[in-house]
């Protein structure tokens, strides 16, 4: 691929530019050329502009029987607020194994969300000579994903207050009248969705007319409790403010006030569904399985019950197409599913990574991308996607820097959006030093799965030889295959080049197989215990709520899901002081939820949000529009 026509060689310049002044600098080559790259036939991709195109899953039918190439998961050791340039090492790698080490490769990227865009981080194409373009589309709508998300999610909040109403205020005849109306001829005719129902009911009966006024009763009435239900409203930006709503207050809804609230988009099940599915038969499935609340009895009720999981998926029918995408260097990227592995499971697409892997091949490679660091997105990316993919790694990033090493050894608080403390700019080897027991967690973690590791080591100018070599040190007393010193954010792939052989080298010399971290057959509770042991935890503390939502989960039927924790990704506790490599903590667990259509449990740890707030100064605050030459500028 190296001599292929669509790698680009960049001109860097130093001091590097703005990561959106290096994007708008360059013009990408047109996405039919990177799609003949891969040997995509334009009958598997519909464009969506000229620098955009949804990948079709159709392409897995033709590549069926192709071999595979090698799987690559990017984390990270525990990040400042400034992030530590994951995303950045991502594509950094891919463009030095397809531009400089003439390897096939593809970069699997999550889409960002609007939250960070416009809230503390900023957005999430990489940086510097080391970034996916165009990165105003990337980190904007992209083809509309997330937007369809926030759409099937509201569909079916207001399909839950809707079904509540009506059936407050209609008796069980009236009810079944407008859900089973009668056709031309009188006669009764149910949907598919009907015989769903039924068939839960366990009421074996064709002919709707023929229902029993039990029968109709059973099946016109879900009977929601509203204290149950745990489906929230979504939009995807930071609005702390809707953390908790009060929905119910108009005159016709009288007496059924609730209490709910909005989550991030990216933080929806649909979301994680999207991530999670194989297949599109397997998204309808999932989409209809969700579950979100009880009925007064304690049954689940899900989306189907709702008779609203097909139109779920009509609106999802086109997101399920991971966006085919460039590097500044003209490496291919699949940009699919969301981020946030603080809340959700953090990774890209299982579809993303399967038509990866095929279009690669043997002796290709395919890097992906985890959330955070590698406790909460590697954790996930293995136990949860790794499960549903079948898809075996061979290599695991870690992403660490001298910055975060010398926070975690003690160093001044780092916040986003004030100066750098002194220490962090001049030389202080033991600081670096004590940090990196941080590091040596995360690899021994990650190590347990049966991967190799490698540590990248993101170089920023003010790092000296003396500190990173001692990372390095760090990292190879740790068990790391290998520790590579990496500056592909001010030389795009030439700087990761070393980085990719290591890689390289890392997969070829797998030999274990994937080891998960706990079995499924085991109790939610022993599964959470296993996760938090990780962690470094010495025990969990389970509030009254979350011990009641474990008994009727298991009641349900559902405690042979993977657990999916919902922590806070700046320490490996709750405590998000707690720097280094705590120990010996009890891990609080507030309240634990059930994705049942997208597969796992997810435990609330602590005081974590599933809606996160503004900053005082957020990053919108520096994107505007040249009106002059239509291009964005101010975004990071």
């Amino acid at each position: 691929m190296g001599s292929s026509r669509t790698v680009r060689k960049l001109e860097v310049v130093s001091p590097v530019p703005a990561d959106i002044d290096i994007a708008n600098s360059i013009e990408p080559f047109h996405i039919s050329e990177i799609a003949q790259e891969l040997s995509i036939r334009p009958t598997h991709y519909d464009l969506y502009g000229k620098y955009k195109a949804k990948v079709l899953l159709s392409v897995l039918d033709e590549l069926q029987g192709s071999g595979d190439g090698y799987y690559v998961v990017v984390g990270g050791i525990t990040p400042t607020p400034l992030g530590e340039g994951k995303s950045t090492t991502t594509v950094g790698l891919c463009q030095a194994l397809g531009a400089f080490l003439d390897k096939k490769v593809v970069t699997c990227l999550r889409q960002p969300s609007q939250g960070p865009t416009f809230g503390i981080k900023g957005g999430a194409a990489g940086g510097g000579y080391s970034q996916v373009i165009p990165m105003d589309e990337f980190n904007l709508h992209l083809t509309g994903d997330i937007h369809a998300i926030t759409a099937a999610n509201n569909l079916l909040a207001a399909a839950i207050d809707a079904r509540i109403f009506h059936e407050a205020t209609q008796s069980d005849k009236a009810l079944f009248n407008r859900l089973c109306p009668p056709n031309k001829e009188g006669k009764r005719s149910f949907s598919d969705i009907m015989f769903r129902r039924l068939k839960k009911l366990g009421i074996d009966k064709t002919n709707p007319g023929a229902l029993s006024p039990e029968e109709v009763r059973k099946f016109a009435r879900l009977d929601i409790d509203p204290d149950s239900i745990t489906w929230r409203r979504v939009m995807d930006v930071n609005d702390r403010f809707l953390r908790k709503i009060t929905v119910g207050q108009g005159p016709e809804e009288k007496g059924m006030l609730r209490e709910t609230g909005f989550d991030i988009s990216v933080a929806s099940e649909i979301m994680a569904v999207l991530a999670l599915t194989t297949s599109l038969s397997d998204m309808r499935e999932r989409l209809g399985k969700m579950v979100i609340g009880n009925s007064k009895a304690g049954e689940p009720i899900t989306a189907d019950d709702l008779g609203v999981g097909g139109a779920l998926t009509v609106l999802m029918k086109d997101a399920i197409h991971p966006t085919l995408m460039q590097t500044l260097e003209g490496t291919p990227v699949l940009v699919h599913a969301g981020p946030f592995a603080n809340i959700a499971h953090g990774n890209s697409s299982v579809v993303a990574d399967m038509i990866a892997m095929k279009l690669v091949g043997p002796g290709g490679f395919v890097v992906t991308e985890a959330g955070f660091g590698a406790d909460i997105g590697t954790e996930k990316f293995m136990n949860i996607k790794c499960r549903y993919s079948r898809l075996t790694p061979q290599c695991a990033v870690i992403v660490a820097t001298v910055r975060a090493l010398k926070m975690h050894g003690g160093g001044p608080e780092v916040a986003a959006g004030k100066p750098l403390d002194h220490a962090y700019l001049t030389e202080n080897v033991s600081l670096v030093e004590a940090g990196c027991v941080n590091l040596a967690r995360h690899i021994s973690n990650t190590k347990a799965y049966g991967v190799n590791v490698v540590v990248a080591i993101n170089m920023f100018s003010s790092d000296t030889d003396a500190e990173l070599n001692a990372v390095k040190k760090a990292a190879l007393a740790a068990g790391a295959f290998d520790a590579v010193i990496c500056t592909h954010h001010a030389h795009g792939g030439k700087g990761a080049v070393n980085l990719g052989i290591a890689v390289q080298k890392a997969c070829e010399n797998m030999t274990q197989p994937l080891r998960f971290l706990y079995p499924l057959d085991i109790s939610i509770k022993e599964k959470i215990e296993a996760i938090a042991r990780s962690y470094g935890a010495s025990g969990v503390e389970y509030s009254q709520q979350a011990e009641k939502q474990i008994e009727m989960y298991g009641w349900q039927g559902f405690s042979n899901l993977p657990i999916c924790m919902a922590k806070t990704q700046y320490s490996f506790s709750d405590n998000t002081s707690a720097k280094g490599a705590p120990s010996g903590f009890i891990l609080p667990v507030r309240d634990v939820r059930a994705s049942i259509g997208a597969g796992f449990i997810y435990p609330l740890v602590g005081t974590m949000s599933t809606m996160p707030g503004l900053p005082t100064r957020p990053c919108f605050f520096d994107i505007d529009l040249d009106t002059s030459t239509g291009k964005v500028i101010g975004l990071s």
